[in-house]
């Protein structure tokens, strides 16, 4: 009994793990972006949370990729500029939407020291996606843009992978907890009384 104790215990704790850890993958969305523009070339993967705000827009958490060949290391903190474009501040905002990035954009930094900010300039006619590039040495504010710094018109995409459907999600629930049952029902069987007297006799 205290191995048929036991082995339920197993199983549903698998489950559990397998349901909870399919659950938290959901929670997070995956994209896939890119853009280019003269002497631009830039792609990857965000993650960002579910649900979009009001205005449509994910909150931007994580993000992968190069630009020109550059690895991206990380995303730059949203309220917070890239190095070089002071006093802009980022937010780090993605849609679905035709306009999908906001007037603020995001930020990340690559390997070799230099940043990246694309977003959407509204102020051009007609509107459209701008990359601020900061390339080392980084000084401090954008009207001290050097040979090394550009600011240039960009096409930008992005667009959601494919993430499990919930239903996998009941699925997996549903296969433990009948696997589990017919486990138990089966030990039961095997220890009811009538089969410990034919044993006997």
């Amino acid at each position: 009994m205290k191995n048929l104790a036991l082995l339920s215990a197993t199983a549903l704790a698998t489950i559990s793990g397998l349901v909870l850890g399919t659950m938290q993958a959901a929670s997070a969305l995956n994209w896939n972006w890119n853009y280019s523009g003269t002497g631009i070339a830039a792609n990857g993967t965000f993650s960002t949370n579910n649900t979009p705000n009001d205005l449509g827009f994910y909150q931007i958490s994580g993000i992968t990729g190069t630009r020109n060949g550059e690895t991206i290391t990380g995303l730059q903190a949203a309220g917070t500029p890239v190095p070089g474009n002071e006093p802009f501040n980022v937010d780090n905002l993605i849609s679905l939407n035709t306009q999908q990035l906001s007037t603020n954009g995001f930020g990340y930094s690559t390997s070799l020291g230099n940043y990246s900010s694309p977003f959407f300039a509204d102020f051009l006619t007609p509107p459209g996606y701008l990359e601020v590039f900061s390339a080392i040495p980084l000084i401090p504010g954008f009207q001290n843009f050097g040979l090394e710094d550009s600011e240039l018109p960009i096409r930008f995409s992005a667009s959601i992978i494919t993430v499990p459907e919930p239903n996998s999600i009941f699925g997996l629930l549903t296969l433990g907890t009948l696997g589990t049952g017919l486990a138990l029902k089966r030990r039961s069987h095997a220890n009811s009384p009538s089969k410990k007297l034919e044993k006997i006799s």
